[in-house]
């Protein structure tokens, strides 16, 4: 063997750098690294920041800080597969953080993210890039940018991925993608169905919960229950329901299956398959609150409709209901509450309901859980709406006092439904009556209140339902309810402005309360509602009137028209007419008025002097006559007047022997102080007594001072019509045929006016003059209707009305143009009152108080239109 020879180490080339190993303990440090051109160093450092980021939250944030996440957004797209791995890793934990993903949104690499779920990648980046976009997808903005960059088709393929968490990690983020409308129209076209039904059959809970709920979100279009139920959905669904073991997914089931029951196709398939009633007994028997919860929502929202009501009520849905309300969890009784509401539609289910399940009800209805009460009074009253049996039942379970009590609630649902259940309680007199008693009024005086427009239309309308008595509706104005109730009138809400005016319409049935509701406005708003032809309706149309009812002057002067039921009472002006939304002023203000030469005001006022009433009370600020009324002269020759008794053709002596009315018609007596009569004065003596006396009254009138003024007001007296009230009391009230009665004070008024005047001579009668003579002694504009002695047909008209109204006979004011007025009557047809069967209807006539005084001129002949100058 030869001698070894010894080779000499060649030295390392000059411009090669020698290998260095580095162990850095700071993260700033292997950040820097992140920018090598190295493969070997890139993957190493991504690997030593992907650990540090894995300890916690902390360390995200001080990786952002450091600056790491640009630097790796570039790595994503990196030649080496490792590398690209890596970064891809640590974006996928970075992405939960906050502000990490704003970074990443704005830095645009949405792209990136995405081209690395490509069949080709391996799973590892599969897995995290599905986390990092899970991650992104929890925010709005991720959301959009996924959807736009295309990631929804991709994250469907991966389903099928053989590993778990890819799996998951797809499903979670379809699950928050497919929260937006968009989203879900597009799964539906990439039939995502069928891979998701197939997560159903995982090992792994998380997934099938993700899975679950992804179908509970997108079934709630009808496109994908369709979907669901051709791959057999509902198997899938029901399987897991009977399946004792997974009692965690057993909610999630439930609120898909509640979705599919919105179709009447799925409803009857699952009644034919037995499904249905294996989810209702698996509902009423589960002891998990939320299952029967879930179970409740699902037949509340199939309920809706009245095909699947019916198939609920042939599987007898409402027991399980029954025994919903009974359970523990306050959620469910809710739910429960709820179902029925949706239920009682049906009135079969109405009519189970009755015996049980009320009772039940009107117990939740003291419950401390506000929203509680506010499930169970919908469901009452949805139960007692047209169902009188319901109504009953409630209140025999004594539902009344916690209906009350809820009318106070935060809860404007509450309040409102209450509202409602007591309003179809009110509908039954004798149930109105226990609702009265419990101060009903005072509770709504909240509701009144609102600011809800819900709870102000229920109120309103509990208002009109319970005030149908006077003792309610007293109630109503001592508590100051009829103010808020005043300001709903003016609600730009149709169903409240309608309720509110048809509770003033109920209302205004009392005199005092209409009054009142005249001084709050009620009136002016009513007027300016039915002006509009939008807001307008039936209600405030009849509120309107009704109170124009208790105020015949503005009734007359706006609408020209006083029916047979309007009676005239004593303070009656007609100012004449005026155009709707002019303002018509009180009697006190017109009487104050300077004399000016325009139409005189006619005043009904059967007063003789100015002394108040024994029950009128102090009313310093009613409408008042604010001068002195007359001089001595023209009192005096009243009165004279007045002691004489001056009678027409045809009417009997003072002296004659008393008359009572007839039994049982025309028992309207005057209110002017008829009662106060003693009888008729008999003898000359007393009858000049009795002058000598009158005249001492009228003349001891005292003068309205300035001081006496401030004080209390009374309308000037009237004491000739005073006369006539007393004349025709005496003379015809006990005339037994009403024609003739018409016909006897159609001659009375007219001889008052200034007798029988023929066409001819109408335009010589000077009337005007007259007129104008009266205003100038009174001081006034205002002409008691006794004063005047030359009338036409307006000045008769009013008369002759004044005077029926006082002694009963029927007769309506109309007024015409061009001073024109007159009065209508209804009459049997005398020829017909003995024909056998149904009475004929009265016919109309108009009495003509002008040319031939007592006159009956058949309505709408033609001498009728000559006398109205139709």
């Amino acid at each position: 063997m030869g001698k070894k020879i010894k080779k000499e180490v060649e030295p390392p080339p000059k411009d090669v750098f020698d290998p260095l190993m580095i162990e850095s303990k700071k993260a700033a440090t292997v950040v820097l690294m992140l920018k090598s051109p190295e493969e070997d160093i890139l993957a190493k450092a991504c690997e030593a920041i992907y650990k540090f980021a894995l300890k916690g939250e902390e360390n995200k944030a001080t990786l952002l800080e450091l600056g790491a996440v640009e630097p790796l957004t570039k790595l994503l797209t990196h030649e080496d597969k490792i590398v690209r791995r890596n970064a891809m890793m640590i974006f996928g934990i970075l992405a939960s953080n906050s502000d990490v993903k704003k970074l990443l949104r704005e830095l645009e690499v949405m792209n990136s993210v995405i081209a690395q779920l490509s069949p080709e990648e391996e799973v590892v980046i599969h897995e995290f890039a599905s986390l990092c976009l899970a991650n992104m997808s929890v925010e709005y903005t991720g959301k959009v940018q996924i959807f736009e960059h295309g990631g929804l088709e991709p994250l469907i393929r991966l389903l099928s991925s053989s590993d778990p968490d890819v799996k998951k990690n797809s499903i979670e983020c379809i699950y928050n993608l497919v929260q937006d409308f968009q989203c879900r129209s597009t799964l539906q076209e990439l039939n995502a169905i069928p891979p998701i039904l197939e997560l159903l059959k995982s090992e792994y809970p998380i997934i099938q919960l993700l899975a679950l709920k992804t179908l509970g979100v997108i079934t709630c279009d009808k496109e994908a229950r369709v979907t669901l139920k051709e791959n057999q959905g509902l198997d899938y669904l029901t399987k897991i329901l009977e399946t004792k073991e997974l009692n965690d997914l057993h909610v999630e089931a439930l609120a898909v299956i509640a979705n599919c029951l919105e179709d009447m196709d799925t409803m009857v398939l699952m009644q034919q398959t037995g499904s249905l009633k294996k989810v209702l007994s698996f509902a009423e028997n589960s002891t998990i609150p939320d299952i029967q919860k879930n179970a409740a929502k699902a037949i509340t929202k199939a309920a809706y409709d009245p095909e699947n009501r019916k198939v609920f009520h042939e599987q007898e849905v409402e027991k399980c209901l029954v025994t919903l309300l009974g359970s523990d969890s306050d959620g469910t009784k809710i739910a429960a509450s709820q179902a029925i509401s949706a239920m009682c539609e049906n009135s079969s289910c109405k009519e189970f309901f009755n015996t049980q399940g009320i009772p039940q009800i009107v117990q939740l209805l003291r419950s401390d859980n506000e929203e509680v009460r506010e499930a169970a009074a919908l469901a009452l009253a949805n139960l007692t709406t047209s169902s009188p049996a319901n109504a009953n039942a409630a209140a025999e379970a004594d539902a009344i006092d916690p209906l009350i009590n809820i009318l106070s609630s935060k809860r404007d649902g509450a309040v409102a439904n209450a509202a409602t259940v007591l309003t179809n309680m009110a509908v039954q007199e004798p149930l109105r009556a226990i609702i009265q008693n419990h101060e009903v009024m005072h509770a709504l005086l909240g509701p009144l209140h609102s600011t809800n427009t819900v709870v102000q239309s229920t109120a309103a309308l509990t208002v009109a339902a319970t005030a149908c008595d006077v003792e309610a509706r007293n109630e109503l104005r001592n508590c100051g309810g009829l103010v808020p109730l005043v300001e709903l009138l003016r609600s730009k809400n149709d169903e409240v402005r309608r309720h509110a005016s048809w509770a003033v319409m109920v209302c205004a049935g009392d005199e005092v309360i209409a009054v009142e509701l005249c001084r709050l406005g009620a009136l002016d708003i009513l007027e300016e509602i039915n002006r509009s032809l939008s807001r307008k309706n039936k209600f405030s149309e009849a509120a309107y009137n009704k109170l124009l009812n208790n105020n015949l002057s503005l009734k007359y002067s706006q609408t020209g028209y006083l029916s047979s039921s309007n009676i005239i009472s004593d303070g009656f002006y007609d100012y004449g007419r005026i155009n709707p939304g002019t303002k018509l002023l009180p009697l006190k203000e017109l009487c104050l008025q300077d004399l000016n030469d325009q139409r005189a005001i006619l005043l009904v006022n059967n007063k003789s002097d100015t002394s108040p009433p024994p029950s009128m009370e102090d009313k310093s600020s009613d409408v008042g006559y604010g001068r002195s009324i007359s001089s001595s002269s023209s009192l005096r020759r009243a009165s004279k007047e007045k002691a004489n008794f001056r009678f027409s053709a045809g009417f009997g002596s003072p002296t004659e022997e008393k008359s009572e009315p007839a039994s049982g018609r025309n028992t309207v007596l005057s209110r002017g102080g008829l009662t106060k009569e003693k009888g008729v004065r008999k003898g000359k003596g007393k009858k000049e007594e009795e002058k000598v006396k009158e005249e001492e009254e009228v003349l001891t009138v005292p003068k309205l001072t300035e001081g006496s003024l401030e004080k209390e007001w009374y309308p000037p007296p009237d004491p000739e019509f005073y006369v006539y009230v007393l004349e025709v009391t005496k003379s015809i009230l006990p005339i037994v045929n009403i024609k003739e009665q018409i016909e006897v004070l159609a001659k009375y008024v007219a001889d008052k006016m200034g007798g029988k005047i023929s066409k001819e001579k109408l335009a010589d009668f000077s009337w005007e003059l007259h007129i104008s003579e009266l205003k100038f002694q009174l001081k006034s504009n205002v002409v008691p209707i006794g004063y005047i002695k030359k009338g036409i047909f307006y000045h008769r008209a009013l008369l002759f009305k004044a005077l029926a109204d006082r002694i009963g006979v029927g007769c309506s004011l109309v007024r015409g143009e061009y001073g024109r007025a007159w009065n209508e009557v209804k009459l049997v047809n005398e020829a017909r009152k003995g024909v056998i069967g149904n009475l004929p209807p009265p016919e109309e006539y108009i009495v003509d108080l002008m040319f031939h005084p007592g006159n009956l001129l058949k309505l709408r002949s033609k001498e009728a239109e000559l006398y109205c100058f139709l």
